[in-house]
């Protein structure tokens, strides 16, 4: 990991619409420059859950007006400091990236895959985007030490809420 720059991140998940587009602008709203945090899925939908940028607004007061569902082949040959996946299925079939970037798992429940009624489906977002700002913070509170020694690994299993 270079000093004097961002570190960046790429949040991976399946379709790219709701977890890991959770996970990027919420990073980047906190990031004060110190981080620089991208997302890109396995399959992606090619939409983002219409109650993800709502959520990102009024909750994280994150704007995500930009937010698209992508690709990580968008991303192939770029360095990545850390490569966090958010779904299994996306840590499964995650592909080794350039750099040897520090990787870990943070799964989280699916909002997509939620039925019913709008209030439902609003609910679900806001719990996961909750869940992952809670893991977020403890992230972005690391020491610089901590970032270059810790393995993300460990972190990713302490910060399972599971």
């Amino acid at each position: 990991m270079s000093v004097g720059r961002p570190y960046r991140v790429l949040f991976l998940c399946t379709g790219n619409s709701a977890r890991s587009i959770l996970a990027e602008f919420i990073l980047n709203a906190r990031a004060h420059g110190r981080f620089e945090a991208f997302s890109a899925g396995a399959q992606p939908t090619g939409q983002v859950n219409p109650f993800v940028a709502e959520i990102l607004s009024h909750q994280f007061r994150a704007d995500a007006a930009k937010a698209r569902s992508k690709s990580w082949r968008e991303f192939e040959g770029q360095h990545f400091d850390f490569i966090i996946t958010l779904c299994d299925k996306a840590r499964e079939t995650c592909p080794a990236w350039p750099g040897h970037p520090v990787t870990a798992h943070w799964g989280s429940p699916d909002p997509a895959a939620v039925e019913g009624t709008d209030e439902r489906k609003r609910h679900a977002v806001l719990e996961v985007a909750t869940l992952i700002a809670t893991r977020i913070g403890l992230f972005t509170s690391l020491r610089e030490s901590d970032l270059h020694g810790m393995r993300l690994g460990e972190i990713g299993d302490t910060l399972s809420t599971s």
